[in-house]
């Protein structure tokens, strides 16, 4: 059965059947609007777009897992912003011979992520569309402490990183390549696992400035860099490789430090703390803030692509 003979509002009220409920908004889904609870006074807010045939593919990723990747992508960004998730918002640009199937996977994966952090989905809308586009936004609450963005690091910070990163790029370079394994890497590209908690972790340890790293690390802490008018210096020794990047590296031909530092996807976050502060183990040491511009990599320019660029494609 495809979305149109579900019609509108049979297919939202599927979609809303499956999304579970959440403290954090006493109305919604279901009304002309969600109300959202904001202890702090204050929303932190953002949105990311997921287009079929740009930034998935239905033959390498199934519905529920662009719902998690969908689900992802905004929550990270709250996260890098120090706050904590409450609430989503989805809209479903759809063509009018979607199987309703998908669209049942899709909002179990969105549910599903936004579990992990404790949260819902609280409303959206639904369209008809030449091409399969899914737009979440996501909220979040800083509890009374201020954002951390990306321009407070300061010469002499030190650079630290929580979660993994290269696993999600390995994963797009196996199936560009017409193969299904590893495992590890294709799971790693179709499901991030994203480190939600060590946002507001950075935020109490003291963090100077915070990305989430979507399009590369290099381009992102370049951003980083560029919002706090200094210099990064990023450290290659300081990023293990694990057995199945370096094995898979082997077998494609390729150099598996592009993974790392320009593959995206796999959202960790890179945040500047104050020299000397005492981080986790969770939290990896990966470089250091210098004066001046840019990023380089063991003091030298990185040579490589940086990451991606979501206008051009590359």
């Amino acid at each position: 059965m495809s979305v149109t003979q579900t019609g509108e509002f049979g297919l939202i009220a599927r979609i809303t059947a499956r999304l579970g409920a959440g403290p954090a908004a006493p109305f919604g889904p279901g009304d002309d609007a969600a109300v959202v609870v904001a202890p702090d006074g204050r929303v932190v807010a953002t949105t990311d777009a997921l287009v079929a045939g740009r930034h998935f593919r239905q033959d390498w990723t199934g519905p529920v897992d662009v719902g998690h990747r969908a689900a992802a992508a905004n929550l990270a960004d709250v996260a890098a912003m120090g706050a904590a998730p409450t609430a989503l918002l989805v809209a479903l640009c759809t063509p009018p011979d979607l199987p309703v199937a998908w669209v049942d996977g899709l909002a179990d994966g969105l549910a599903a992520e936004a579990a992990l952090v404790g949260v819902r989905v609280v409303g959206g809308d639904v369209s008809a569309s030449p091409t399969l586009t899914v737009v979440v936004t996501a909220l979040g609450d800083l509890a009374g402490a201020a954002p951390v963005t990306r321009a407070g690091a300061r010469p002499g910070d030190t650079v630290a990183m929580a979660g993994r990163v290269g696993h999600a790029a390995a994963g797009l370079t196996v199936l560009s390549r017409g193969f299904r394994s590893p495992k590890l890497l294709v799971d790693a590209y179709r499901r991030p696992q994203v480190p939600y908690a060590a946002g507001p972790e950075a935020a109490v340890l003291g963090a100077t400035a915070m990305i989430d790293v979507s399009d590369g690390l290099v381009a992102d802490v370049g951003h980083l860099a560029t919002a706090s008018r200094v210099a990064v210096d990023l450290r290659r020794d300081a990023f293990p490789m694990p057995g199945p990047l370096r094995n898979a590296a082997e077998a494609l031909g390729v150099d598996p430090y592009d993974w790392i530092l320009a593959g995206g996807d796999d959202h960790p976050l890179v945040a500047t703390f104050p020299d000397g502060t005492l981080l986790p183990e969770h939290w990896q040491v990966v470089g250091e803030v210098r004066e001046g511009s840019g990023v380089t990599v063991d003091g030298k320019p990185h040579l490589g692509p940086p990451g991606w660029d979501h206008l051009r494609g590359t």
